[in-house]
Formats: structure tokens, sequence, C-alpha cells
């Protein structure tokens, strides 16, 4: 099969099975060779799917705007951090939360777009503990499975305790995650309480409801039309948030892909649906952290 095929929703379906439930890549590719004819196509389909760690980045490393460091810290805390450069007054801060692969470069420029916008942006790396995010992203979602929900919420807590205390911090913070990092925004939320001013989860799993009634942020979330597995939880979740008359907002794209913020992996990213939630997340930090 010389010629590419176009890119199913069975074909983003399988691999989206394979990234977060089964993790088998040989297994994944003999499944996706059976759709597209062999296994070299399966190969170059693929590459369209998953991210690309060497796309060109929306903010790039030397943006001259912004002062960027990464952190190491005695209390276990590794990430990175931007800020606007030469800002006189202190600015709210955001903790960017990492998909399954770890702290790659896509989040790492997501960390720089946050900081461009007016706000001290840090994205740790919660598999610091076990070595840091490496280079091969199947790795990564292996040793994200490893880790356990508590030391991962703990991480996030002192990521915030370390925003709040930061010199150029206004003491207020905001968590957004994105697909694993999502759900662990969610978590972070419940687990915060009056630490922290906001929360976005972009397609993220969803908290117990019994779990709801602890978060004090106002919530942000975004979800993907396409997205059956983690759209099923959402309707529990709105119930709790509603209950609990927890400050919120809930927004579903049509037709876009799980990861549809993702610009990193061709055949999943949706630029209308990315911008519209993108331009939401801003608005809502800067009203929720000013």
């Amino acid at each position: 099969m010389n010629d590419m095929p176009k890119i199913t929703q069975d074909m983003i379906n399988l691999y989206d099975r394979f990234t977060h439930v089964t993790r088998d890549r040989a297994a994944y590719l003999d499944d996706l060779a059976k759709i597209v004819g062999d296994r070299a196509t399966a190969e170059r389909v693929t590459a369209l799917i998953q991210a690309n760690a060497g796309a060109t980045p929306v903010t790039p490393e030397n943006d001259p705007r912004l002062t960027i460091e990464s952190v190491t810290l005695p209390n276990g805390l590794v990430g990175y951090l931007a800020m606007p450069k030469g800002e006189a007054r202190k600015a709210p801060a955001v903790v960017v939360i990492h998909e399954n692969r770890g702290l790659v470069p896509h989040i790492k420029d997501v960390v720089r777009r946050v900081a461009a916008e007016g706000f001290v942006a840090f994205g740790p790396d919660y598999l610091a503990p076990l070595g840091g995010t490496p280079e091969d992203e199947d790795l990564g979602r292996d040793m994200i499975a490893k880790l356990e929900r508590p030391a991962v919420i703990d991480l996030s807590l002192k990521a915030i305790d370390y925003l709040r205390g930061h010199a150029a911090c206004n003491g207020k913070v905001g968590v957004v995650g994105f697909c694993w990092g999502g759900g662990i925004a969610n978590a972070t939320a419940v687990a915060a309480g009056d630490k922290l001013q906001a929360a976005v989860a972009y397609y993220g799993a969803q908290p117990k409801a019994e779990d709801v009634s602890k978060i004090r942020a106002r919530m942000m979330l975004h979800y993907a039309g396409e997205d059956e597995r983690i759209n099923a939880g959402i309707d529990a979740y709105k119930a709790a948030l509603e209950a609990n008359k927890t400050a919120h907002e809930i927004f579903v794209y049509p037709g876009a892909q799980h990861a549809f913020n993702n610009d990193s992996a061709p055949a999943r990213f949706h630029q209308e649906a990315s911008a519209l939630a993108w331009g939401r997340t801003i608005g809502m930090f800067k009203s929720a952290l000013a």
C-alpha cells in the first residue's frame, strides 16, 4: 500500500486504547495493519496520530519576553519554570500538568505559552521520582502507570506551595492539565482546598462524585466530542458540581478528538477547538487569579 489512507475514527480509537489501556505497541500495530493493509503503513499512520517531539513550538525557548529556568528543589520538586521578563508587579501563577508521556517538549511549550500570557508558569515533571521524563514516549507511558496517586497529588501540592511562595507570584495559583494531567488537575482541585483558586482540565478523568464537595477552586472542563472513554464521566461530574454549587463551566467541542489541543499530533489537533478552549482558559485564569 503506497498511498497514505485517510485517518479514521477506528484508527484513532485503536491508538487511544494502546496509549491509555494496553500500552502494547506491537499488538496495536498488528491491529492497525489489519485496517490499513500492512505494518509499514501502520507505522506511517501512527506517525500522524502520535505526538511529534520535534514539532515547531508556538512559543520558542528563546522568546525574549520570558525568563525560563529548570527547577530542582530539595523536596523532590523538579520542573520547568517560565515567567514574563521584567514585570514590576507580582503575577498570578499556573501549574501546567503534563500528559501521560511526561514533561515533553510540547508541554514545555505550553508552559511558555501560559507565561507569555502574563503568568508565572511551572510544569512539574511527575516522572522525576523515577528518573525523569525519558525520550522514549512508550517508556514514559509505562513509567506513568507505575506512579502512585498519593505521591502524584503530593507533588501537585508542593508545586502549588512553591508558586504561592515565589517572589514573582501574587499568591494566587491555578492549575491546567491535559489528558492524564487533566485527571490530575481534577484530583488536585479536590486535594488543594483553599490553596487553589482555579483549575482547568482538558479531557481529563473525573474525580469521584463524593469528593467534589472538597473543591474550592473555580473549575473549567474541556472535552472532545469524539472522546467516548472520557466523556462517559461528564454527567456524574456535572451533577456533583451542581449539587455542591461549585463554580464551573463545561465545554464539549463537536468533532474534536482526545488531545485536540496538542498541535504536535497532526491527526488529532483541532485548530478551532484548541483556539477556543485556550482563549476560555486564559480568560478564566485572568479573572479568577487577579
